[in-house]
């Protein structure tokens, strides 16, 4: 202990003195135990290291060039509108990870892969980014169509590319729209070679790392999903449309320096409903800027209802569409 620090080798230092702290805790000294990691803690704090290890926020290149878009996270999680029993799940998995060298001294890894599931625009790529922000981690999104080829083969060694980066650069790896991959593989569209890369995920998602980077897979369709995934999933995280609790709260949150003068909830939460949270975001962002272009400090419950509606007029037009 005292030549690696000696050496300047700090995660040696740290990885023994985190081993006492293990031994004491077994012998039950469990205040000393607690009393040398919160130590720990602050001594790696102090160094600005955190909860985990020091991470280059570097575009990748080579081979991964194009299979992944690096994303420097913008959001915490106070900045999402969630539900709390969502929260206090994805608060768990938060703590793991930063507690990760605690679980690892007794034979535990962290929970690690995630299945978000819910409507499009319900939070789940904006989640992955804030579970991003909280572990001081880079973002990967994992670009299915660059990723996707029709030669026999080819996808598969790109997963496998993608997967040994996980246990090279700890971060948070975002497959989005996961049901591309992950379709059930007795689906009477499917084809032999999206099976045998649906296959190779399921084997690589069992490969443990040292890293312990965490892997997203994101879905609007979970019904689309063959079952074998399941079980690979440490957790399963249901998004749902917003309650009228949450919609106020996205409002509030978006509305910037501007106010609602007198606003009527009761008629803006049932103008959002059945609408997603982006759909409320963007219909708030766009009243603020009429009042900005309009020079007003203040918007009026009209100005908010007026760009819901409009949301509400998109999204059936759009559907129209779908089913003509």
């Amino acid at each position: 202990m005292i030549r690696s620090r000696a050496e300047g080798n700090e995660d040696a230092f740290y990885s023994i003195a985190l081993q006492v702290a293990a031994a004491e805790a077994r012998q039950g000294h469990r205040q000393i135990a607690d009393e040398l990691r919160a130590e720990i803690d602050k001594a790696r704090a102090r160094h600005g290291r955190g909860q985990s290890v020091a991470i280059p926020f570097s575009t990748p290149r080579g081979s991964l060039e194009g299979l992944l878009e690096n994303r420097v996270p913008r959001f915490n999680l106070k900045d999402v509108v969630l539900n709390e029993r969502l929260v206090a799940r994805i608060d768990d998995v938060l703590r793991q990870q930063c507690k990760r060298d605690w679980l690892r001294e007794h034979g535990k890894t962290p929970n690690r892969r995630l299945l978000f599931v819910g409507p499009p625009g319900s939070g789940k790529t904006m989640s992955a980014e804030a579970l991003a922000g909280e572990l001081h981690l880079p973002l990967y999104v994992i670009r299915l169509d660059s990723m996707i080829t029709r030669y026999m083969g080819e996808t598969a060694s790109k997963l496998r590319l993608i997967f040994d980066e996980t246990a090279k650069r700890r971060a948070v790896y975002l497959f989005d729209e996961f049901d591309a991959v992950g379709g059930h593989r007795t689906a009477s569209n499917d084809v032999a070679e999206m099976r045998r890369v649906l296959n190779s995920f399921l084997q690589f998602m069992e490969e443990g790392n040292s890293t312990d980077s965490v892997i997203i897979c994101s879905t609007n369709h979970p019904k689309l999903l063959d079952r074998a995934l399941l079980r690979r999933y440490d957790q399963v995280l249901e998004f749902d449309a917003p309650t009228a609790e949450q919609i106020r709260k996205l409002i509030c949150a978006n509305l910037g320096k501007m106010k609602i003068e007198k606003p009527n909830w009761k008629a803006i939460v049932q103008a959002a409903k059945d609408l997603s949270q982006s759909e409320i975001v963007r219909a708030t962002d766009d009243a603020v800027k009429t009042a900005i272009l309009d020079e007003r400090i203040e918007l009026t419950t009209n100005d908010i209802l007026d760009r819901l509606r409009e949301r509400h007029i998109m999204r059936s037009a759009f559907m129209e569409s779908k089913g003509a």
